[in-house]
């Protein structure tokens, strides 16, 4: 059964190209359904559940794709829905990855189309689990300029300000705050592209860089469409302008916004963030086609950096305990 999974580093493009696809009349893009990792662990991979646990998944899945994962409600209003999720799956075979498979065909089949796609980002620390389960899926993996990232992180909890789709919540916008520090984000962002290098050759996995998008929006269309079998349309085109962290969303201007790509340079990070994100991303940039700007960081911010970072470390995980169903998996993906 045909699934596309778009991944990739947090603010590397993934909303946007789930809503490209999205625009396919086969393809329903769902909301981010922060499956795996927060209501999936390996240790669930085999195990085998019972159909109370079944309908309770089902339900919570219905729960985030009706009003969004920062504002979920009572699951058990959804569960006589969850229930018809919850028939299509042979009881031999009842685990959480084919109830979420289940409800993934479910949501896309109520749209009248064929083909879900999930776009969570923090799914590429689980494309090894992806593929294993799902062996006919699609996982499109996006790379961004780690200097782009680091801005865009850096100003998400702004978002609220900006015209986000969803209402966010102060408590999303405070952990967006804390969750930012340039060492911080630069390791994640190490983590994430190593974890979709790993499968760089594999049939099933396509990366791309999100400035290779910016730059030539049909050509690399057309790739990613004949990856997951797919036909191109330049319909797929005319998404709306939204969901950056560095101006107004424009949800009535369609296009592909090319001046979202290096923005690093015009300002926003200082030359110290600069320093540090490329001291310790340098490697990865360089391979994947990013040069290295020449950075002269303050020393006394510099000091201030790394003497902070245990602290809003720290404070970074107490605020994202929620989010994951293991903790100790969650930091060994990636830390491997």
């Amino acid at each position: 059964m045909d699934l596309i999974f778009v991944v990739g580093n947090s603010r590397s493009g993934t909303t946007m190209m789930g809503r490209i696809l999205g625009r396919h009349p086969s393809v329903f893009t769902l909301r981010e359904m922060h499956f795996f990792e927060q209501l999936w662990s390996s240790a669930d991979k085999e195990r085998h559940i019972s159909e109370a646990e079944a309908t309770r998944l089902a339900a919570r899945l219905l729960s985030i794709q009706e009003v969004g994962y920062l504002h979920q409600t009572d699951p058990g209003r959804f569960c006589e829905e969850a229930k018809e999720i919850v028939v299509s799956v042979p009881p031999e075979v009842l685990t959480a990855a084919r109830i979420f498979e289940a409800f993934l065909l479910y949501e896309a089949a109520k749209k009248g189309k064929s083909v879900p796609c999930d776009q969570t980002p923090r799914n590429v620390f689980y494309i090894g689990d992806i593929l294993e389960l799902y062996p006919e899926a699609r996982v499109v993996n996006i790379v961004r300029d780690a200097r782009d990232v680091l801005l865009s992180q850096k100003r998400k909890w702004k978002r609220p300000f900006l015209g986000a789709e969803d209402t966010t919540p102060l408590a999303e916008s405070l952990r967006a705050w804390v969750n930012y520090h340039p060492i911080t984000i630069s390791k994640l962002w190490n983590s994430a592209v190593s974890a979709a290098d790993r499968f760089a050759d594999h049939h099933h996995v396509y990366s791309l860089r999100f400035e290779d998008l910016l730059a030539d929006p049909v050509g690399t269309l057309r790739e990613v469409c004949g990856f997951v079998r797919i036909s191109f349309d330049n319909s797929l085109l005319e998404v709306p302008q939204i969901g950056s962290s560095s101006k107004l969303d424009q949800p009535d201007r369609n296009g592909i916004d090319t001046s979202r790509a290096g923005n690093w340079h015009k300002g926003g990070v200082s030359p110290t963030e600069i320093f540090l994100c490329q001291k310790l991303t340098g490697s990865l940039l360089r391979r994947h086609g990013y040069p290295l700007a020449s950075a002269h960081p303050d020393p006394l911010r510099l000091c201030l950096s790394i003497l902070s970072f245990p602290i809003k470390l720290t404070l970074a995980l107490l605020l994202n305990l929620r989010r994951m169903r293991s903790i100790k998996e969650a930091i060994r993906r990636r830390l491997s």
